[in-house]
């Protein structure tokens, strides 16, 4: 195959150790944790170490019209750092300094491809926190959690990615750089640019700074594992918490494919063929008073076990046996993996609604997520290299999203829309939605040249 031109430009932008054409290099860089999804090969890959660099990249890619993936640390779920044929991949891992902490103003600057796990323990040094936490947070990057508005266990209480971003730095698809947003915790000057960036997952610009906003470190967390025979149960459990006022920092639920596949995976003592609630909430005092009384409703409710910790070697297990849920299930087969969000209302319909699709479509699905804040995952697992399985996975998948929406609900809550929920997105949007979605992008990127084929239906 035959090297582009713009390919022999790249020199006079970076030094040679900082791009390549080598195909096992660059198949390494093709795509996301998505396995299912097609990639393209890309021609070239480069890692810029400054935004002057990353400027410069976008202004050879404008003149030449290719099409430029940005990439992070590559943990996507959605295919969203899929490479697209003959593209430009621009990673931004090298790009990985925290700039600066400020006590005083609760805030970090940082670079893109930070690992969250670094920041996170930077501000605890600091005395201080970094709230966002999805479950990849010891490998995914900074960057990356903005592309895709990443959440976490903790968002119930925290919110997503977006609510800990104050400003931004972006390159755009010219090579123009915006800054944009503030280091103020409010400010309401202008359109907020801020939050278009935030989740449009590389397609409309490079983002190659951050200021982001930290917390004083929270107390002392307690945890309470509750164990249920019946899934709806433990559905309406998470909600009668809710309503009752108590305030958790975490509301996570498994159902009992995945705990038994977490414990096939790593044997902890997790109460076999049961629906899991973990409870966790902040604070030495009240936290032991709000774990009581979160005992009381689940009980209620029909809880046939309930383990209550302030021991904080105990609560992190917790925590790391709901976030080996994924892997435990992926150790079973092939995956696909939903993530659906619905109206706290309807997440016991929905919890309902996957398990009828289950068996409908004789498909493998175990249900995990955060139960609080409406956030599921369903997760379709089939033989590796069962290609009737695979279609009748795919199928049901279709399905979920049409009751998600037919609840109210959207088709992505924290992955992002990337490769794998473009169709989906056009039907959540609407016509209007999706002329609106388009404009943005074309008076951003009217080449079309940044992550073409994702996000925008």
């Amino acid at each position: 195959m035959s090297v582009p031109v713009w390919v022999a430009e790249l020199e006079q932008v970076l030094p040679p150790a900082r791009f390549t054409t080598q195909p096992a290099t660059l198949e390494g860089l093709a795509r996301d944790q998505a396995g299912t999804l097609q990639a393209g090969s890309p021609a070239a890959a480069a890692f810029p170490t400054t935004t002057e660099e990353v400027a410069a990249l976008m202004r050879l890619a404008s003149r030449h019209r290719v099409p430029v993936v940005p990439r992070g640390a590559g943990t996507g779920l959605a295919g969203g750092a899929n490479a697209v044929e003959g593209c430009l991949v621009v990673s931004t891992a090298g790009m990985d300094r925290i700039v600066e902490i400020d006590r005083a103003d609760l805030v970090a600057m940082v670079e893109p491809g930070l690992l969250t796990a670094r920041l996170g323990k930077a501000a605890a040094d600091a005395g201080l926190s970094y709230a966002p936490d999805p479950s990849s947070f010891e490998i995914s990057s900074i960057g990356g959690n903005l592309a895709t508005n990443a959440g976490g266990l903790r968002c119930l209480k925290y919110g997503a990615t977006r609510e800990s971003v104050l400003a931004l730095e972006v390159v755009l698809a010219d090579g123009q750089v915006l800054r944009t947003g503030h280091r103020s915790v409010k400010g309401v000057a202008g359109y907020d640019l801020v939050a278009l960036f935030v989740g449009s997952e590389g397609t409309l610009g490079i983002i190659t700074g951050a200021t982001l906003r930290l917390r004083p470190a929270p107390p002392a967390a307690g945890t309470l594992l509750a164990a249920f025979g019946e899934l709806e149960a433990a559905g309406m459990a998470a909600g009668r918490i809710l309503e009752s006022g108590l305030a958790p920092s975490v509301l996570e639920l498994m159902d009992a494919t995945t705990v038994d596949a977490i414990e096939a995976a790593r044997p902890i003592g997790l109460p076999a063929a049961s629906t899991l609630l973990v409870v966790r909430h902040e604070g030495p005092e009240r936290g032991r008073d709000a774990l009581a009384r979160a005992e009381e409703l689940c009980r209620e409710l029909g809880a046939t076990e309930v383990f209550r910790s302030t021991d904080a070697r105990e609560s992190e297990a917790l925590m790391d046996a709901r976030r080996a849920a994924l892997p435990s299930l992926e150790r079973q087969g092939t995956t696909l993996l939903e993530d659906v969000a619905v109206p706290l209302g309807r997440v016991v319909e929905l919890l309902r609604e996957v398990r009828r699709i289950a068996t409908g479509h004789q498909v493998l699905i175990g249900t995990f997520g955060h139960v609080g804040d409406g956030n599921m995952h369903p997760t379709l697992v089939w033989p590796r290299g069962d290609s009737a399985a695979r279609a009748r996975a795919e199928t049901a998948a279709t399905d979920i999203l049409r009751v998600t929406l037919a609840l109210g609900g959207t088709v992505t809550g924290e992955h992002g829309v990337g490769l794998l929920k473009r169709a989906a997105l056009a039907d959540e949007l609407g016509d209007v939605g999706v002329a609106v979605t388009r404009a943005i992008k074309a008076a951003l990127d009217p080449a079309g040249i940044m992550n073409p084929g994702k996000l925008v239906p």
